[in-house]
């Protein structure tokens, strides 16, 4: 059901991690209609939730069994020195739940994020929606896929025909900006999506959307499963200097950076 097109290891594993991410999924969504699940605010004043934490605790305990040998770098986990985590060639990299604000907005656009990372490069890639039971997931040389409505199908970031530009931009961080309008001058045709969590990365990487350009602040585990999706997609990220995109850094913090679909010529 889940068959990438190469069986390596990496793809063999994909198959073990879907069930982890919708198992999180489901913790999520059983606290989902909550009325008060905030229950602190990190130093970013960014809120954690009930739901958060639900997800991590599936999430750990299942990567836990699944490979105990290798380390879990969590957005819920406790800091970890990099003068340990630098020496680190393969760990997994976990968001529990991505897009907490739109949690709380109650408007479905969070998603669950299990990357596996090799050389601080993402070489697989589960990203699950749990409202509408949707998955994209990738390995390293494998291409990437998506299971909605018990279907699986091959995804590409490629553009169908269309004469305007779609740009996906972030729901809880208004990107209507100066900055957006220096990145599209001279597009004549542009069409913006607004959108939360992972999911933006997904649009691309389905070819529902052109490009994402990113101009505020993301931590590395916002974006390692989506990366890995989007490039066996076909797409590419880089910074805003069009530099290749570096995690496990000492910060876990993002520059600006565009994801980008296939152009249309190829």
């Amino acid at each position: 059901m889940t068959k990438l097109k190469a069986e390596s290891w990496e793809a063999v594993l994909v198959s073990r991690v879907i069930p982890l991410a919708r198992e999180a999924g489901w913790a999520i969504l059983a606290l989902y209609n909550e009325t008060n699940s905030i229950v602190d605010f990190k130093g970013d004043n960014s809120p954690l939730t009930q739901a958060d934490l639900a997800s991590h605790r599936v999430i750990v305990n299942g990567l836990n069994r699944l490979s105990p040998v290798w380390p879990i770098l969590s957005e819920e986990s406790a800091p970890i020195p990099f003068h340990e985590r630098k020496t680190w060639r393969y760990f997994w990299m976990v968001d529990p739940l991505d897009g907490t604000k739109e949690f709380l907005c109650r408007n479905g656009e969070f998603t669950v994020n299990i990357a596996l990372m090799k050389c601080n490069m993402p070489i697989l890639g589960v990203v699950y929606a749990p409202v509408t039971d949707t998955v994209y997931f990738a390995a390293a040389g494998a291409g990437a896929m998506k299971i909605s409505g018990g279907i699986v199908s091959p995804i590409r970031a490629r553009r169908a025909g269309r004469s305007a530009i779609r740009v996906v931009l972030s729901r809880s961080h208004s990107q209507f900006d100066d900055n957006l309008k220096h990145f599209t001058r001279g597009a004549e045709n542009c069409e913006y999506i607004v959108m939360g969590s992972s999911l933006k990365f997904c649009l691309v990487a389905e070819g529902a959307a052109d490009i994402y350009p990113r101009f505020g602040p993301t931590m590395e585990w916002d974006t390692a499963a989506a990366h890995c999706i989007l490039e066996e997609a076909g797409g590419t990220v880089s910074d805003l200097d069009g530099n290749s995109m570096i995690y496990n850094k000492p910060e876990l913090l993002n520059p600006g950076f565009v994801v980008r679909g296939i152009p249309e010529a190829v």
